[in-house]
């Protein structure tokens, strides 16, 4: 059985510069942060022959043309499985939906599990490409490229995304003092963002307030282009 994970993250700076519309024309440069929340991916080979799928909904299916998962459809063509005899299973820490690039992390988790189910490396970079191939080029979703490359990546990266299609990773130099502050106030924020949901609490403005005095901290650490 082959298991693997990918970090959800948290935007720091430049959340938008990361779509094609955008960095075809000017460039984009995002800080990203990976949490120590994940989407896992199970592959085995099952004793006959088949692809059967387990997420949210389960699936048997003989011919890859026939998956209705269009991220685990595209997944298998890529990998040009010719006889498919495989299962998957998905288990995500946090529902879909938040905003946290779980899509993203979802698709370079699959990749990698497929890759070494098939016996074959790939690296970050190449992993994180074939993830926004598969979403943006084939899937035609009106995304950016930061989820995939952060899932892919971790840590806290500054990515520059070039007109050419290039990506460039930079891992963030920071304080520890800062990194802990980071740590401590994402706490914060996330119980913050839970009470927005349910009701206010009294120290939320606090918790945004040090939040945004980290982030500032951050930016004086970004690297001069």
């Amino acid at each position: 059985m082959i298991i693997t994970r990918s970090p959800l993250r948290i935007t720091l700076g430049g959340g938008g510069t990361d779509l094609p519309s955008y960095y075809r024309d000017h460039g984009g440069f995002v800080i990203s942060a990976a949490i120590d929340e994940y989407v896992y991916v199970s592959v085995i080979r099952p004793f006959v022959p088949g692809i059967f799928l387990k997420y949210s909904q389960m699936e048997k299916v003989e011919q890859i043309d026939q998956v209705d998962h269009r991220i685990i459809r595209e997944a298998l063509r890529i990998l040009d499985f010719k006889t498919p005899q495989v299962e998957i299973t998905t288990l995500a820490d946090i529902p879909a939906g938040t905003g946290l690039g779980s899509s993203g992390s979802f698709t370079t988790a699959l990749l990698k599990a497929l890759y070494t189910h098939r016996k074959r490396l790939v690296l970050m970079d190449e992993l994180a490409s074939l993830a926004c191939e598969i979403e943006i080029d084939r899937l035609k979703e009106p995304i950016g490229k930061q989820d995939q490359y952060i899932a892919s990546y971790g840590g806290i990266t500054c990515f520059h995304f070039n007109p050419d299609e290039s990506v460039d990773a930079v891992p963030l130099k920071l304080s520890m003092d800062t990194l802990f502050d980071l740590e401590d106030n994402r706490t914060m924020s996330k119980n913050w963002v839970c009470a927005v949901r349910s009701r206010w609490k009294p120290d939320a403005p606090l918790s945004l307030a040090r939040l945004c005095m980290s982030i500032g901290s951050i930016n004086a650490n970004v690297p001069k282009v």
